[in-house]
């Protein structure tokens, strides 16, 4: 469990994709964080993350106790590693936090693009919204997820650990949206530097 500076390695991998031209986020601001997380059948694997330096250690110690209490995470790649495609990155069940980026249908930054939101296991815990005639999901394929009654060992609710670590850590949780709900997603907005 370590937190690094953006180097030129990784910067790398980010130029283009999920640090796009516009970005506005410096560098500094970002950490490249190493996790290891286990997977449904308890296998265990090292993740990464881009996330703020503001919640870098909040996001390490969350994890970290995810780890050690068995909680699944299928994979947490990059979303560089999906070319930054939202939708390619949660229909792998990918964990994902940076991608500089707008709110899906706004023209307003989502907090992934200042590195303060992260989505645990998307594929199970979509993103959902009811609109007049049409109920979206995000992505696609985890309709069948949005009957909350269905059971699998990645699936976040008000009840489950992953809630209640993150929720401990300061975190808020799109699933207690009432617009829409966004089980993915945990964020958290430091208070600004004075």
């Amino acid at each position: 469990f370590s937190a690094e500076p953006i180097d030129n390695e990784i910067f790398s991998r980010i130029a283009g994709r999920s640090y796009k031209a516009d970005c506005s986020v410096p560098l500094k601001e970002l950490r490249y964080l190493k996790i290891l997380h286990k997977n449904a059948k308890g296998e265990i694997r090292l993740g990464e993350l881009i996330v703020n330096n503001a919640i870098a250690s909040d996001v390490l110690a969350v994890f970290k106790t995810l780890f050690q209490i068995g909680y699944p995470i299928e994979k947490m790649l990059l979303i560089d590693d999906f070319a930054a495609d939202d939708t390619a990155s949660m229909t792998a069940n990918n964990t994902s936090a940076f991608n500089f980026r707008m709110i899906a249908g706004s023209k307003k930054l989502s907090n992934h693009s200042l590195g303060l939101a992260i989505d645990v296991n998307p594929l199970y815990n979509p993103y959902v919204k009811q609109t007049e005639n049409t109920l979206l999901v995000s992505p696609p394929a985890a309709r069948p997820w949005v009957d909350r009654n269905r059971t699998n060992p990645y699936l976040i609710t008000q009840e489950s650990v992953v809630y209640k670590i993150f929720s401990q850590y300061g975190f808020k949780w799109g699933g207690d949206w009432t617009s829409l709900k966004d089980w993915q997603h945990f964020e958290k907005n430091p208070a600004p530097k004075r």
